[in-house]
């Protein structure tokens, strides 16, 4: 499993930790029942502490993307891939709402917006 940190982000060592996790279940490159780094090994090799290890691993089974087994460790859960795909649709959405705001406030029609889009997502793909 691949973690990097980026220690200048203002996002917490933990949500990093937690966002890079869920995106490797959700896209299938952590398998389900998959075994997870325990906390202790995931903390040396990102050398931090376990405390931060075991708060990611806390909220990502509160969140069910893992299950632990006790005396084995943590484990890959099987994931609603239909539920994630309607989360980050609704995510879209609000962004996407977000963009008609500030585009408004400024003036811009849908045609310039529509440009700006379309260029991002050939620099992207």
């Amino acid at each position: 499993m691949d973690i990097l940190l980026d220690n200048r982000s203002g996002t917490p060592i933990y949500m990093q930790i937690c966002d890079q996790i869920r995106s490797q279940i959700a896209d299938g490159t952590v398998q389900p029942d998959e075994a997870l780094p325990s906390i202790r090994s995931l903390a040396k090799d990102l050398r931090i502490s376990v405390i931060t290890t075991k708060r990611a691993y806390e909220e990502l089974e509160r969140e069910g993307y893992i299950y632990t087994v006790a005396g084995k460790g943590c484990f890959a859960a099987e994931v609603n891939r239909e539920l994630l795909k309607e989360e980050k649709l609704v995510l879209i959405e609000g962004l996407m709402n977000q963009i008609c705001d500030a585009a408004a406030s400024c003036g811009l029609q849908k045609e310039e917006v529509q440009k700006m889009w379309n260029s991002i997502w050939e620099d992207v793909n």
